[in-house]
């Protein structure tokens, strides 16, 4: 209402103001051009109450820009939250996502530096780990303990904190090295806000300026919502990176159990096909040529027990030093697996904790042989390296589980062969037996059928045979039978167990020298000394049960020598052996102890023999020689010199001399008194030489 001395603003002055200010409003003008209209009404000579009117709406101008720019500004920030979500659930890559987080954030707000830290659980800390627009190295790679610094104690009460310039703000506790960092860096005003998935903080995003300055709310409240936003992003990238990694162990898992179901597939394919190779009658020979086929190689080689060959396929260089199979069958059998050593795989062959023999693969070298197992120096039982590749020519896991099923097989052939030994080894005791048995009162043994029985298991009875009867410690009698056997059939003869002795039957034709033979060999495969008395050769059956009586008395006799552990025949004892031999050839005897003497006098006519028995005639004594034989004493020395050059220095031994003696003996009282055995003896011969 106007009164009559006003009669109100002129229209057009203040309506001219009022289309201006909404012009300005209209083109988005600056501020300062809001106050335009008042002064051109004050100009033209505007009364008060028009001036008033242009003010007020001036002032209601300004109102409604400061709301449309909040409004501006605040969907610009949730157009930038939104793209900021977008961009970031599009990700990834963790560091990729770290890094667009910490760009968006400079973006925003506008600051020089934003950066980013991850807490450190294990270290409890938080470390520096993504920066955009930072220039200084100790800067991006600082630590901040919990509670140090202004991020420090973001990190550990969850809570936003802001500094217009950190370098001068004393709230937050100050260490030289965070306070390089920042200063290298030339920050001072910083505003940090924490990374929170749910109650739990993951980290710190910060925005920080080089010059003073002072965060208003709506940039806390801003970075806050791109912190949100961000640690969702965080978490997620890490779950996801996480099914990663548990989809790629699960594939490798898939992988594996695929390749070690196929390894087990081919691992029982291969144990069927030579387990029916070993069930249709296959040898040792068969089984070793599928093997190395198998698992290629430079050779393949088959033991027994005693490291003897058994089979081999292949390179002769498949070869392990002295020592180092025993070493390495010991190492495979305490583990349960095949071992590698210097260059070659050996396996175990066991029935239960029984050693069978052994396998040895050549050419298939591990990753080394430094690495000894069980002591044994260059035995490696690994398969592989570190990251479970393979060393050129190495056995993979598949192909040492065929390797190893291989020495099952092998086991199963060789009990197999032990049991068809062990059956055979009965029938072939069975037969010793009834060859060495006297025959009973009143009847007649049946030598034809012996003989066939014999032949069929590869024995010929027409042939000169040796007797031996074996010896050991009570508690190894078992094993020493089985040997016995074992070396009775490559002899083409006969063992078994006689009257509670070991004896064996070969063809031989000179009993010492099997039975020293037997004896060594024996008692290396015992581990214990083997005595052993032979006797013969003996001509057919009806000869045998004589033959065993004089080795077990040639037996007897080297115990009671103190020759336990030796072999040897009854001539090899000696005197002693003339004495026990009943019917013994005394010629032969006679032969070995003055064959050598007799023979060069007849062939120089010499007297030596002659000196020899004037000697012992004479107590020994070169003095009282020389008289008996009317010679110079030097004569005697020098044939006496001469007989020790043709038997050797021990002939004047007590126990040499007394074997000369006895032989001078025989040899005076001629064949009449000791004939030859089977030898037709004339009467009325005088002395010389027996036989």
């Amino acid at each position: 209402m106007t009164s009559a001395k006003d009669p109100g603003p002129a229209p057009g002055r203040a309506a001219a103001a009022l289309r201006e200010l909404l012009g300005l409003l209209h083109r988005g003008a600056p501020v300062e051009q809001f106050a335009r209209p008042a002064e051109r009404a004050r100009a033209v000579g505007a009364g008060p109450a028009e001036q008033a009117l242009v003010e007020e709406a001036t002032q209601m101008a300004l109102d409604i820009r400061r709301t449309l720019d909040q409004r501006r500004r605040r969907e610009a920030e949730l157009t930038a939250l939104f793209d900021t979500a977008g961009d970031l659930a599009a990700l990834r890559d963790p560091d990729a996502v770290l890094r667009a987080i910490v760009h968006r954030a400079r973006m925003l707000l506008g600051t020089d530096v934003a950066y980013l830290t991850l807490n450190d659980p294990v270290a409890g800390d938080t470390f520096m780990r993504v920066t955009d627009g930072s220039v200084s190295a100790a800067f991006q790679q600082l630590r901040l303990g919990m509670g140090e610094g202004l991020g420090g104690l973001v990190a550990q009460t969850a809570r936003p904190y802001a500094s217009a310039d950190y370098r001068a703000d004393d709230r937050f506790r100050h260490t030289p090295a965070i306070d390089h960092g920042v200063r290298e860096e030339g920050l001072r005003g910083i505003l940090g806000v924490p990374l929170r998935v749910g109650t739990r903080v993951i980290g710190v995003l910060y925005a920080a300026d080089r010059a003073v300055r002072a965060f208003a709310p709506d940039a806390v409240a801003l970075l806050s919502s791109l912190a949100d936003h961000a640690a969702v992003a965080i978490d997620s990238a890490r779950l996801l990176e996480e099914t990663r990694a548990a989809l790629a162990d699960l594939e490798a898992a898939t992988e594996t159990a695929r390749e070690q179901s196929e390894a087990m597939r081919r691992a029982a394919e291969t144990h069927d096909r030579l387990t029916r190779l070993v069930l249709r009658g296959g040898e040792v020979d068969d089984v070793a040529r599928e093997v190395a086929a198998l698992l290629g190689g430079d050779g393949l080689v088959v033991y027994d027990a005693e490291g003897a060959e058994l089979a081999r396929v292949g390179s002769e260089s498949v070869r392990l030093p002295d020592g180092a199979l025993a070493c390495a069958l010991a190492a495979s059998r305490s583990g349960g697996r095949a071992v590698e050593v210097g260059g070659v795989w050996v396996c175990a062959v066991l029935a239960g904790p029984e050693l069978l023999g052994g396998l040895a693969l050549g050419g298939r070298a591990g990753i080394d042989g430094r690495a000894g197992l069980g002591g044994c120096a260059g035995i490696d039982g690994r398969a592989g390296l570190a990251d479970g590749s393979l060393a050129d020519g190495g056995l993979a896991d598949s192909e040492r589980q065929l390797f190893e099923r291989a020495g099952l097989v092998t086991a199963l052939l060789l009990l197999l062969r032990r049991s068809v030994a062990h059956a055979e080894d009965r029938v072939r005791g069975e037969l010793l037996a009834d060859l060495l048995a006297a025959p009973a009162a009143g009847r007649v043994r049946d030598a034809g059928s012996r003989r066939l029985r014999a032949r069929r298991l590869g024995v010929d009875l027409g042939r000169p045979h040796v007797l031996v009867v074996l010896d050991c410690d009570a508690a190894l009698r078992s094993r020493l039978a089985a040997e016995a056997g074992r070396h009775a059939r490559a002899r083409n003869g006969l063992a078994g167990v006689h009257q509670g002795r070991v004896v064996l039957l070969a063809p031989a034709d000179h009993p010492g020298a099997l039975a020293r033979t037997l004896a060594a060999d024996l008692g290396r495969a015992l581990g214990a000394p083997v005595t052993a008395g032979a006797a013969g050769p003996a001509a057919g059956p009806e000869a045998l049960p004589g033959a065993y009586a004089e080795a077990v008395r040639c037996l007897e006799a080297m115990h009671a020598l103190g020759r336990a552990g030796q072999g040897a025949g009854l001539p090899d004892l000696g005197f002693l052996g003339v004495l026990l031999g009943g019917g013994a050839d005394v010629g032969a005897y006679v032969d070995r102890v003055l064959g050598p003497v007799l023979e060069y006098d007849a062939r120089r006519g010499t007297e030596l023999v002659r000196t020899l028995e004037a000697y012992f005639a004479e107590g020994a004594s070169p003095a009282r020689t020389k008289d008996a034989l009317h010679v110079h004493v030097n004569t005697v020395v020098q044939r006496l010199d001469r007989i020790g050059q043709i038997l050797g220095g021990d002939w004047n031994t007590p126990a040499g001399a007394l074997e000369v003696q006895l032989a001078l003996r025989i040899l005076r009282a001629g064949p009449a008194a000791f004939p030859r055995p089977g030898e037709t003896v004339r009467r009325g011969d005088g002395g010389g030489r027996p036989g």
